[in-house]
């Protein structure tokens, strides 16, 4: 697949389960370096490879991707973003009070530890 998007080229980005806008600063045979700028939807709490299980040998913490961090993204992944971007910190707080919303409306066992892992994230980020 050939990249249709250039470096300094404003992005979002899907990275493992979260979404994020950032800067393409590479472009690389299978992917995009993209720095990120703001997260758009927060990664899901718990294992990858369990979406949703609570029931799992290690339930994991997912941080977003921090603030000019850089991370690898395939092509596909990849879309044009043509609004505003967005301070990073206020889109990191309102991604995280969107899914804290979105989990307290769902009670599951999953969604109490995913709870639980956010507010311990939160201490980490300070904010």
């Amino acid at each position: 697949m050939v990249s249709e998007l250039k470096i300094g080229e404003i992005v979002t980005a899907i990275y493992k389960t979260g979404k994020y806008i950032g800067e393409i600063t590479e472009v690389r045979p299978q992917a995009y370096l993209v720095r990120v700028l703001a997260v758009l939807k927060h990664p899901m709490q718990g294992d990858l490879h369990n979406p949703k299980d609570a029931d799992v040998l290690i339930f994991h913490e997912r941080k977003a991707l921090s603030y000019r961090e850089q991370a690898n993204i395939p092509f596909k992944m990849v879309k044009p973003f043509e609004s505003e971007v967005p301070d990073y910190t206020d889109s990191l707080k309102e991604s995280l009070a969107k899914m804290k919303q979105e989990l307290a409306e769902s009670p599951s066992e999953w969604a109490e530890m995913s709870l639980k892992a956010l507010e311990s994230l939160e201490k980490d980020y300070k904010i």
